[in-house]
């Protein structure tokens, strides 16, 4: 269950949240089962942030700061993360139906079970992701996907793969 304090102190607005890391970053926010739909979290510093089974739908991530935050079975159902930084975030199971993922880093995340079904991962870095699920790819249903080479593990001299629509 999400800490109150640290939903309160959210709430308070991204540059009063931003200070706030900055001044404790030995603490790792519990923000789990928070109901954040369509938050304004752009630029957010989620690092590290537990958002187990938080609602984010439609909520306005782009350029947050995500790495090693714990997104299992949250739902992000359309919300906006470009240019979001997941590295190494537990996206497991996470709803991310309809989300714009264009240029986000999901270097070394761990995507499992993650619904990405008509998410744009346009440029986004999928290096070293953990994309261990059968299929987890050719299931989605009309990804918008460009793997981009050096970006996400591809060789160099191979075309930028697309996703079959279905």
């Amino acid at each position: 269950m999400a800490s109150k304090k640290h939903v309160a102190r959210l709430r308070q607005g991204v540059d009063a949240w931003n200070q706030w890391r900055r001044e404790n970053p030995k603490i790792c926010p519990d923000l789990s089962r928070a109901v954040l739909i369509r938050a304004s979290l752009s630029g957010a510093d989620l690092r590290r942030t537990n958002l187990i089974d938080a609602d984010l739908s439609y909520a306005d991530l782009c350029g947050a700061k995500l790495a090693g935050a714990k997104l299992r079975e949250a739902k992000l159902r359309g919300a906006e993360l470009s240019g979001a930084d997941l590295r190494r975030a537990d996206l497991r199971r996470a709803d991310l139906f309809g989300a714009n993922l264009s240029g986000a880093d999901l270097a070394q995340a761990h995507l499992n079970g993650a619904d990405l079904n008509y998410a744009n991962l346009r440029g986004t870095g999928l290096r070293e992701a953990d994309q261990t699920q059968p299929g987890w790819r050719s299931s989605m249903t009309r990804p918008e996907i460009v793997l981009q080479a050096g970006h996400s593990g591809l060789d160099h001299q191979q075309e930028p793969q697309h996703v079959a629509r279905a």
